[in-house]
Order: C-alpha cells, then sequence, then structure tokens
C-alpha cells in the first residue's frame, strides 16, 4: 500500500528529528568529556548506561547518567605505562578467553615484526583484557609482558581491564534478530569491551585503529595507513577501512573516540559492533564506505571467541607487504558493457572504495585501461566478483596487453595475450619481460558469454622502475635536489 504525502512527509521528518537527537546525544557528550587519561588506573570503573531510544529497550538510566558514564574510568594497568607523548597511531584490540584456539600473542607479534624501527616509535599497541576472570587477565598479562618485555618497556604496548562488575546488565537484553539469548549477551559485552578501549586510547595517538586478537598485519601497516590519510587531506571522513571483514582495521581520528564510546554504551545491545560502527559512520555524514586496496589486516583465527565454532572467514584482498603497493598510473577506463546504476569503470581502478559492474557480457565484451604514458609493467592484479555476489565473476577470460594508441585514446590496435583468468582472478608477474616493452594499453577480455552480470572490483597495477609515470619515478623526482 502506498503511502499518502502527508505520512511520507511526516516519516521522513520523524527520522530528521531522530538523526538530530543522536547527533545532539553524541555531541553533548563531548562537550562534557573529561581528558581521557586524567585516570586512576587502580580500582572500579563507573557503570555505564543504555538510552531508551527504541520500543522495547529495557536498560534505561537518566540522561545525566548517560553522558557521566565515561568520566573519570579507573582501569586496571596489568602491563605497561602511558607513553611520554602523542603517537600518530595506536592500535587497539578487546581480548577474551576463546573455547578453542588463543591467537593474540602471534596478532601482537605480527603487529611489532612488521613494523620498522622507525614505525614502531609512531606506534602504541592498546589491548584490553575484557575476560571476567580476572585470574586469566593476570595469566595472560604476565606471559605477554614477558614476551614482548622491550615493547612494554618502551612505552609500546599497555594491557588494560576495565572491570567487569562495573558494566551494564547483559541479563534479559534485547532478542533483536532472532539471536539466542547467548549471543546477543556475547555481542552486548563485545560492544562494551570496545566502549571501554575507546575511551582509554582517546588521547594516546592522532589516530585510532582497530582489529581483533586474531589477524595478520601487511609489512609497513603505519606506513600504509600515513599515506591513506595524507591522500584524504581536506576532505571529511569518519571511519577509513583497511580490510572488508567485520571491524578488522577501521580507522578513526582519535578526537572521535569518547563520541564513539558513548554510541557504543548507548546501544549496547542493539545490534553486533560492525553494524553500530557502520549506523556510526552515517551519523558522522560519511555515507559511503571508504575502504583502501590491498587490504592490510587478514583474519587468521580458525575458531570463533563465541563458542568455539570454526571460522575460516579470509580476506581475499589481503597483500602481504604494504611497503609495495600497487601503482596505478594515471589511465582512462572504458568498457563495451551496460554499466548498471553508478558503478562506472573507474570504481574499479584505484585504492578507494568502488567497483565496476556490468551487464550482460558476452564473448568479446572488454574493459580497457588507457595509460597517459606508455608503461612498462611489473605485475598486475584483477579480482572480479565480491563477497556478496560471487557468482559475478568473470567465466573465462583473458588479460591482454596493447600497444599502437589509437587517435581516439579509446583503445590500442594491437594486443597481446598475458594470460587467462582463473577461478575469477589474475595475477601475473614478471610481466615486464612477458611485453617485451612499455604498454599503452591494459584489457580484460570475456571469452565465453556468461548469464550473470560481471563485477570488476579490483584492478591492480605495479610499474617497473623506470616507466614514466610510475609512483616509484615520481617519488625520486620529488626527493631530487
Amino acid at each position: 500500500m502506498r503511502c499518502s504525502p502527508r505520512r511520507a512527509l511526516a516519516a521522513a521528518l520523524a527520522a530528521s528529528s531522530l538523526f538530530l537527537f543522536l547527533f545532539l546525544l553524541l555531541y553533548r557528550g563531548c562537550q562534557q568529556e573529561e581528558d581521557p587519561q586524567e585516570v586512576e588506573l587502580q580500582g572500579s570503573a563507573p557503570a555505564a548506561a543504555l538510552q531508551q531510544l527504541q520500543a522495547g529497550a529495557r536498560h534505561t538510566l537518566s540522561d545525566a547518567e548517560v553522558f557521566s558514564a565515561l568520566h573519570n574510568v579507573s582501569y586496571q594497568l596489568l602491563a605497561g605505562s602511558l607513553p611520554p607523548d602523542k603517537k600518530f597511531l595506536a592500535v587497539g584490540l578487546a581480548s577474551v578467553r576463546r573455547p578453542r584456539g588463543f591467537y593474540l600473542p602471534a596478532t601482537l607479534r605480527s603487529l611489532f615484526e612488521q613494523s620498522t624501527e622507525e614505525e614502531l616509535q609512531e606506534l602504541v599497541v592498546v589491548v584490553h583484557l575484557a575476560d571476567p576472570d580476572p585470574s586469566w587477565n593476570g595469566r595472560v598479562a604476565a606471559g605477554i609482558a614477558q614476551s614482548f618485555a622491550r615493547h612494554v618497556q618502551q612505552g609500546r604496548l599497555l594491557l588494560i581491564h576495565a572491570p567487569q562488575q562495573r558494566y551494564p546488565s547483559l541479563e534479559g537484553l534485547k532478542r533483536n534478530y532472532g539471536d539466542p539469548e547467548e549471543r546477543v549477551r556475547f555481542r552486548s559485552k563485545q560492544n562494551l569491551d570496545y566502549a571501554f578501549l575507546f575511551a582509554f586510547a582517546a588521547n594516546l595517538s592522532s589516530y585510532f585503529l582497530m582489529v581483533e586478537d586474531d589477524v595478520r598485519c601487511a609489512r609497513s601497516f603505519l606506513t600504509a595507513v600515513r599515506r591513506a590519510v595524507a591522500s584524504r587531506a581536506g576532505s571529511a571522513w569518519a571511519t577509513l577501512e583497511f580490510s572488508k571483514l567485520g571491524y578488522i582495521g577501521k580507522l578513526y581520528r582519535a578526537a572521535e573516540l569518547p563520541r564513539l564510546a558513548r554510541f557504543l554504551l548507548l546501544f549496547y545491545q542493539e545490534m553486533p559492533c560492525d553494524w553500530l560502527l557502520a549506523h556510526f559512520r552515517q551519523l558522522l555524514a560519511q555515507k559511503e564506505v571508504i575502504r583502501f586496496t590491498p587490504s592490510l589486516f587478514q583474519h587468521r583465527g580458525l575458531y570463533s571467541s563465541f563458542q568455539g565454532s570454526l571460522n575460516r572467514l579470509e580476506d581475499d584482498e589481503f597483500q602481504a607487504d604494504a611497503s609495495d603497493p600497487p601503482d596505478n598510473p594515471p589511465a582512462a577506463l572504458f568498457t563495451s558493457m551496460d554499466v548498471f546504476e553508478h558503478h562506472e569503470p573507474r570504481g574499479a581502478y584505484g585504492t578507494a572504495e568502488g567497483y565496476f559492474w556490468g551487464k550482460d557480457p558476452v564473448a568479446g565484451s572488454v574493459f580497457t585501461v588507457v595509460f597517459q604514458q606508455p608503461t612498462l609493467l611489473r605485475r598486475v592484479r584483477v579480482l572480479t566478483g565480491s563477497a556478496q555476489r560471487p557468482a559475478d565473476r568473470l567465466r573465462a577470460g583473458l588479460l591482454e596487453l596493447g600497444r599502437r594508441r589509437r587517435a581516439d585514446g579509446r583503445d590500442c590496435a594491437a594486443y597481446t595475450p598475458a594470460g587467462a583468468f582463473q577461478q575469477g582472478g589474475f595475477d601475473g608477474r614478471g610481466l615486464e619481460r612477458a611485453a617485451g616493452g612499455p604498454v599503452e594499453c591494459l584489457r580484460v577480455r570475456v571469452t565465453r558469454g556468461q548469464s550473470e552480470w560481471l563485477i570488476i572490483r579490483s584492478i591492480q597495477v605495479w610499474t617497473a622502475p623506470g616507466s614514466r609515470g610510475g609512483r616509484r619515478d615520481a617519488e625520486a623526482a620529488a626527493a631530487a635536489p
């Protein structure tokens, strides 16, 4: 049944009012925030709060209690000490005892070993040991402090705990989405664990990167994050993403952490943490996801922290060496396929979020990259399909290298095959030898029609030294006297 114009207007006004109310709640909370580092490091944490904004919410405190929830929090500092100066990046994670598997030491080892000494000077890692069993927290903290003694002593690794008795109630929670009671309790506590972590970390650094306790890191991830932040200089953003999985690799300005902590406290029982983070981004007026590829973090845990269930989730856009990002030299992009909605060819070529989505690919359909300058290629990687639409991958196709750019600048006159797609992907290395010199075009050609549409979610190009327009030559020119 269609709504009348009056009812539609009323619904729109109600949605706008709710949005404004949420914004004012969060803004007011930030206005009342005290310095998060002016905390007592022994004792108990204050009670957190939930504001009733949806019908059926059960745990409700007064407005004053909501905004005083994170003032003067008393954390237990289990290992390490506050760094003497503010860092560029804080990496934060929460960890509890898992029914199967224990990945925290390997995650910390990856964070530190994949960083250069220069990068380590700009890094602090904060671990919230949030298990309700204090003896487990103590044993883990002692083991971590011994294994990572150098980083603990240098103020680069802190292990904290917010006392569980000060958490809001985890009983009688709302059963949203048909989740069983155990699942609702687990995800609600996880929201609270991260809320206390965010509050603690707010003054440690300029930026805060959220990860899980079972990840593998790309080499020089901090430098890649710095490069991404610089690329968004002057633009408004709430969240930058460096993995497409859950809440791994989500970057925030540290100044937003008190507001984000309050947001998780307000809605801790409503939905999982990654969903809340998406709503927070939208409330701060960032409508679109800004995700950089390749991914800097890979999920490595085989067993979930919830009931120990098997979890083989992986990010197929992870690249182990962030110190060697793709160059993607300037180029124009064209396709013979009809484009679905706003998913233009440009979305597949670059580092930020986006992809190409073409309708009804047939044998001979092409997606063409025309470089501004002849380019000596070292490697090309093409990914098709997506996690949401895995069927929309390239079933049969070739990657081709072209020369003799046509006068209209939309194609090349001659192409040489570089290799066939396998399971919807192509990753060719040593192309400077296979091509025999610089190329002017790069083309994905469909060799067999398919009933599914085609998503090209990423085209990554690495240039060889000496290639005009490549990133390395641009950096060398900038550094020249």
